[in-house]
């Protein structure tokens, strides 16, 4: 089992920029991807920004430019540095730790963190 703990979340204005961090621990070894999702209400978690493998990043249109995900692997935690913040970025933020091997089932193993604000607004 892995576990997922978010932190950083919160109400900033437009323009601002906030910090989200995502530590993982447990029994890790099967993972090699780290990112963040975020769920519009009522569908389906859309990629933010991931790693995958060793450190091929992956960014949503909306946010290239904006954020910058990053990673300290001594800590197992993985950074999403997001600036120039926009109202339509207010959503619930999930950290998302999986796995995403050549030949193998993508998200074979699949681990979520609780979620966490952000909320942009004047």
């Amino acid at each position: 089992q892995v576990q997922l703990v978010e932190s950083g979340g919160g109400l900033v204005q437009p323009g601002g920029s906030l910090t989200l961090s995502c530590a993982a621990s447990g029994t890790i070894s099967g993972i090699n991807a780290m990112g963040w999702f975020r769920q519009v209400l009522g569908n389906e978690r859309e990629l933010v920004a991931t790693f995958t493998n060793i450190a091929t990043t992956n960014y949503a249109d909306s946010v290239k430019g904006r954020f910058t995900i990053s990673k300290d692997n001594a800590k197992n935690t993985v950074y999403l540095q997001m600036n120039s913040l926009k109202p339509e970025d207010t959503d619930v933020y999930y950290c998302r730790a999986y796995s995403d091997y050549v030949g193998r089932p993508l998200y074979e193993y699949d681990y979520w963190g609780q979620g966490t604000q952000v909320t942009v607004s004047s």
